[in-house]
């Protein structure tokens, strides 16, 4: 005899009809892009595709497993009862000055700050202090660390264009 689905078996079939619907979103979105060959032999419509494709395979095996049982082997939840919306708006107004200062202090700069500014806000939800001057530096030295070689990735080996902040391409 079949057991009564509980709430945490709906959910989780909530979970896979909303890949599979996101699935078929793309789906019809990858209907309207041209399907000529360009370079490499695929057109611009492929990736769509095959994101679409992997949303509905996902979203059907995700489905499947709700209802036969759940999703196997979790752990209970963990973590605190509410919402950490201090940690929320470090990181939140990390991304926004990322934004927002990208086209003035360049690529490498901002994307400093907006670390920094995440590493606060996750230092925070974890109950610890956010640091004074020396952390903050220290945050925003590894930040340049990580930053630096992404943008010079990008812009010499790969010559995709980064704003940066002088026009030698190097900062």
């Amino acid at each position: 005899m079949a057991e009564a689905p509980t709430a945490r078996s709906l959910h989780q079939t909530l979970i896979g009809a909303g890949a599979m619907l996101l699935g078929l979103t793309f789906a019809i979105g990858a209907t309207s892009i041209p399907s000529e060959a360009g370079y490499a032999g695929v057109g611009p419509n492929f990736l769509p595709w095959l994101v679409a494709v992997s949303l509905l395979v996902c979203g059907t095996l995700l489905v499947w497993q709700a209802r036969t049982g759940g999703f196997r082997s979790l752990d209970e939840p963990s973590g605190a009862e509410r919402g950490d919306w201090d940690a929320l708006a470090w990181i939140s107004a990390g991304v926004l000055l990322n934004a927002a200062a990208i086209e003035r202090i360049g690529f490498i700069l901002s994307c400093a700050l907006c670390y920094a500014f995440a590493v606060r806000g996750l230092r925070r939800s974890e109950g610890r202090g956010a640091g004074g001057l020396v952390p903050t530096l220290i945050d925003m030295l590894t930040g340049l660390l990580i930053a630096a070689p992404a943008f010079w990735l990008f812009t010499k080996l790969l010559a995709i264009n980064l704003p940066g902040l002088t026009r030698t391409g190097w900062l």
